[in-house]
């Protein structure tokens, strides 16, 4: 797989190396065993995948090129790059700005660009409305599109199956950049519908199945249906994508749920209304999830940390799975921990950022507390770098870092 230009100050001396030796002895990345690292006050078990996808590297790789390629240029990004408050935060000191924020609120009206301005659009991709308003302005929107190839490569199964007559389920959440993308796409040929769990495919199947009146569809979907949607038409022949940062056992269980619907509705045993999907979920997501689930299996962790933007769709997900088994924090970075011993978390559920006053295991020599870590695809490894600096603060007297990795590497060799 193609490697990327990632700035050196989003590495880091030990998750880079972590990640180079486990990366030299399963380079297919087969093997989703944790690495442990013993500090011998306290233990640290790193899921096998985590940090920066190939989406967000290639993303990251475009913009610091749009920047050294255009000096005394405008730039602009339609809105967040990637959820990562750390790396908007150096774009932005880098001069470039923002036309929406994460939810579409215009900040800078697109009445104020220039043909000869640069535009970057976000890994999350676009609508083609405001992708169409760029082009009439005269602005390039191909040389600086960092849209992840996996969105990519939901919008073209999701146009080939609009020609088959196909409606597209999306599963995501409505207000999120990159569903809001794949509904324009979704719908430019065909017919899409929103969905944002199973909850709401549950209701959607009483419309499949015709024993809910379609008078009330309305009701459950609108504003997350593409024109003209009928459900009594709308209905018949269906395929599933999702948001690529959705939990993919939630989006499988969901197209699984709505295959049983539309088969036993079918009378002519025609099992082609439904269309298999299985392949747009995405890898990386897919497998940062399955290592995460893997490292709360292998170990007995006492709890977990979960380092990520938060307003990051696949972090909150890995916060999700963490939270089924340990008490689990949510952390965006090492300045969460405060002088006093207090950290500072967020609760994705209710949306709110809290503190708590010092939550971690106290030390015990006979047996060291252990805490699982990972990070969302949009997270720098350096950042998790710092927040595992931060932990090891709490407990003094540790190894050093670099016995630590060379144990890790002599134990890797065995």
């Amino acid at each position: 797989m193609r490697s990327f230009e990632v700035p050196s100050f989003y590495l880091s001396p030990i998750i880079s190396r972590v990640k180079t030796r486990r990366k030299s002895l399963d380079p297919r990345k087969q093997d989703f065993e944790p690495t442990v690292l013993d500090f011998g006050t306290v233990r640290f078990v790193l899921a096998r995948h985590f940090g920066f996808c190939f989406g967000v590297e290639n993303a990251i790789e475009i913009a610091y090129r749009a920047i050294e390629e255009n000096p005394g240029k405008r730039i602009f990004l339609l809105s967040q790059m990637i959820h990562n408050p750390e790396v908007n935060a150096d774009l932005q000191d880098r001069g470039i700005q923002f036309l929406q924020d994460t939810e579409g609120n215009i900040l800078t009206p697109m009445s104020e660009l220039k043909r000869e301005d640069v535009v970057l659009i976000p890994a999350f991709g676009t609508t083609l409305e405001i992708e169409a308003e760029l082009k009439n302005i005269g602005v390039d929107v191909d040389s600086y599109n960092t849209t992840c190839p996996f969105v990519e490569k939901v919008w073209k199964r999701s146009a080939k199956l609009a020609t088959e007559q196909y409606t597209i389920v999306i599963h995501g959440k409505p207000e999120h950049e990159e569903t809001r993308a794949t509904f324009s796409h979704a719908g430019e040929n065909g017919h899409a519908v929103v969905i944002k769990n199973m909850e709401e495919a549950e209701v959607l199947c009483g419309f499949i199945s015709g024993s809910t009146d379609f008078a009330e569809f309305d009701s459950h979907f609108r504003g997350r249906t593409s024109d003209g949607f009928d459900p009594s038409v709308h209905l018949t022949r269906i395929g599933v994508v999702n948001q690529t940062t959705m939990l993919a056992s939630d989006t499988q269980a969901i197209s699984d749920r709505i295959k049983r619907e539309v088969d036993n509705r079918s009378t002519k045993g025609d099992l082609t209304d439904f269309a298999n999907t299985r392949d747009t979920l995405c890898y990386a997501t897919n497998d940062n999830q399955q290592a995460t689930q893997a490292a709360l299996v292998a170990d007995e962790a006492d709890m977990a940390v979960v380092v990520g933007g938060y307003n990051s769709s696949n972090t909150s997900h890995l916060v999700e799975l963490c939270e089924e088994k340990l008490p689990t924090f949510f952390i965006r970075n090492e300045k969460e921990f405060m002088p006093d011993g207090t950290v500072g978390h967020y609760d994705w559920r209710r949306g709110l950022h809290q503190s708590t006053m010092d939550p971690w295991p106290a030390p015990d020599a006979s047996n060291p507390p252990c805490v699982l870590v990972t990070s969302g695809a949009s997270c720098p490894d350096a950042t998790v770098d710092r927040v595992m600096h931060a932990i090891l603060n709490r407990y003094p007297g540790s190894k050093l870092v670099d016995d630590v990795l060379v144990d890790f590497e002599q134990r890797m060799a065995l």
